[in-house]
């Protein structure tokens, strides 16, 4: 199975690279434009590999990408190249619209074009699996029932908004031009090599360095957090096994405010790397200004994966919910 990985050097994507390249029978070939998020360190185990080639280029750019599907045979697009941060779409909202939107109609145009191109039994074995997000749905109560696939799409931000739009145009290359797909909407990851400006790292980093740990608004913010492993491997079953044209959540099952994050934490701290004074890490806690349209909560429901048995419901790991003796 010859793989492209778009947006691999990512958080998310090069777990999945490091996942797939540890199957002999996979070829990955990571198509990555190396933005500030791109961290070559995090595929450093996996450079020197046989079945992994490194491809730099923009998803933006239809010709080279149509060049690489050519060049490489390849079976399956997992589409992850994506802007992420919801406070850089605050800011400047420009890029997320550039990569997210028109970077995945130019991905979309090159995959249309070389899979009509497939013989038969090359044409049936392709995939493109678009990989989102949550928050395309948009704002929960605290009570409400969790997202399911067939929730109406709501997007609060120019990230979200700028992912909702991407689903809707491979959604609509399925419907309309007969390209085989399948999405996965996911919840919040966490892990090794993820970037410093997400919750969890820059949580780390700023305790360890004795800064305040910022909290928007009282820390109520509820989301439910996935162990990024665990969402590769889900992936991966979904990339294989999923029915074209349907779109599947991915969970963990872990729902936790802000506030308990950060201080889980800082409790994991307190034991593993105690501060000179032996204050709490807790103490380090402040609340500033809530960001402009900040959803309250993102929850998922995951009984179709786990019904049609597409892929193994990523277990709840307990890694970061846990201080281990």
């Amino acid at each position: 199975m010859n793989i492209l990985v778009t947006g691999g050097a990512g958080f998310i994507g090069s777990a999945l690279c490091r996942y797939l390249v540890a199957d002999p029978g996979n070829r990955v070939i990571n198509l990555d434009k190396l933005t500030y998020a791109g961290n070559p360190a995090s595929l450093r185990k996996i450079e020197a590999l046989p079945n992994y080639r490194f491809v730099r280029g923009d998803i933006c750019d239809e010709a080279a990408a149509a060049d690489v599907l050519a060049a490489e045979r390849i079976d399956r697009i997992m589409h992850l190249a994506a802007e992420t941060h919801v406070d850089r779409s605050i800011d400047g909202p420009g890029t997320f619209i550039e990569t997210n939107i028109v970077g995945t109609f130019r991905l979309l145009q090159a995959a249309t074009k070389y899979w009509r191109n497939l013989p038969g039994a090359a044409a049936e074995r392709f995939r493109f699996h678009h990989v989102s997000t949550d928050e395309v749905f948009g704002d929960l109560s605290l009570d409400d029932n969790s997202f399911r696939e067939e929730t109406p799409y709501a997007p609060s931000s120019p990230y979200s908004a700028s992912k909702a739009a991407s689903d809707h145009l491979v959604r609509a290359w399925h419907h309309t031009f007969g390209l085989p797909v399948v999405i996965t909407n996911c919840s919040n990851n966490y892990g090794p090599f993820h970037f410093p400006e997400k919750l969890v790292p820059l949580i780390i980093l700023n305790a360890l360095e004795e800064t305040p740990l910022p909290v928007y608004g009282n820390g109520t913010n509820v989301r439910d957090w996935l162990y990024v492993d665990d969402h590769a491997r889900a992936l991966d079953l979904v990339a294989t096994n999923g029915v074209t044209g349907e779109s599947y959540n991915i969970g963990g099952g872990s729902e936790r405010s802000n506030l308990a994050v950060v201080e889980t934490i800082c409790d994991i701290l307190d034991h593993k790397q105690p501060r000179r004074n032996r204050r709490s890490y807790r103490d380090l806690i402040a609340f500033v200004d809530d960001r402009p349209g900040h959803d309250r909560r993102y929850a998922m429901d995951t009984s179709k994966i786990e019904r049609d048995e597409v892929a193994i419901a990523p277990s709840v790991s307990p890694r970061l919910l846990v201080i281990e003796n």
